[in-house]
């Protein structure tokens, strides 16, 4: 594989050239392997979801691009196909009703929906219970648990008649191993979806479709600005980067549709979290 390059002004990783081929040793896995696919990407404007974004583009998919802000979705989008990739922009708030639905329609002209990665995550620096406010209560829960289940929905609903697809959820570490460093209403929400990728399997595995919870310890995205206690640029090199956990997206996406990863939880190896 070719190194990682960054990108200029404040976005970060993902942007690749000219990615090498690359098999399994079973032969059935390629970085060439979903041309002619697409993949829906939540959260796409930055952090994981944008290198997730470039990734499964570099890999040939054509990528639908969601999330609430859509010049940065439109900054991502012309970085894939300056690339050669294949990018649709599809912008909103998927915590709203309907929203999930509408751009669902908008990706069934696409012909098919093969993967779908929710990465969009929103968390408060007023976190502890004594800091907490009814609407930063909301504004959690809206963006971390009930738009996954919405986006879901709508996305199992492209799938079932094709008996095939991938969800992906990015969830987190803090979902497995309880601690007070993400709040309990952040906590809470990501609990909840771990248990919703688990019941998809429960119900639509006998469908075709797969779904993966990939749990990632600290990842150094923008998130961490909403951090109580600024995080210094030595700590956030030493974290997960964002072309990490697009890299295990990326071999979710090619192993064959008999293969369900339930579930990944993945670390740096500094982990501060133990």
């Amino acid at each position: 594989m070719p190194p990682r390059s960054s990108i200029s002004g404040k976005k970060t990783a993902a942007a690749r050239s000219s990615p090498e081929r690359r098999t399994s040793h079973n032969g059935e896995f390629s970085l060439k392997s979903l041309s002619s696919k697409v993949a829906w990407v939540v959260g796409a404007g930055s952090g994981i979801g944008e290198a997730c974004a470039m990734t499964l583009a570099e890999a040939g998919a054509t990528v639908v691009l969601t999330g609430r802000r859509r010049p940065l979705l439109e900054e991502t989008a012309e970085r894939i196909t300056k690339s050669g990739g294949k990018a649709v922009v599809e912008d909103g708030d998927l915590g709203l009703p309907g929203k999930a639905e509408a751009i669902a329609k908008a990706i069934s002209g696409l012909g098919r929906l093969d993967v779908m990665v929710n990465a969009a995550g929103v968390n408060v620096a007023g976190r502890r219970w004594s800091d907490l406010s009814a609407e930063s209560i909301g504004q959690i829960v809206g963006g971390n648990l009930s738009a996954a289940l919405l986006v879901s929905r709508s996305a199992l609903g492209l799938m079932r008649p094709r008996k095939d697809g991938l969800l992906i959820h990015i969830g987190s570490w803090a979902a497995h191993f309880l601690g007070t460093l993400a709040g309990p209403v952040y906590t809470a929400t990501k609990c909840g979806v771990v248990a919703m990728s688990h019941t998809i399997n429960m119900e639509d595995g006998r469908n075709g479709i797969r779904s993966c919870v990939l749990s990632p310890g600290e990842v150094a995205t923008p998130l961490l600005d909403q951090r109580p206690s600024p995080i210094g640029t030595e700590e956030r090199a030493a974290m997960l980067q964002p072309a990490d956990v697009a890299d295990l997206v990326l071999y979710l996406a090619g192993l064959p549709p008999r293969v369900c990863v339930n579930e990944i939880i993945v670390s740096p190896t500094a982990n501060r979290m133990y």
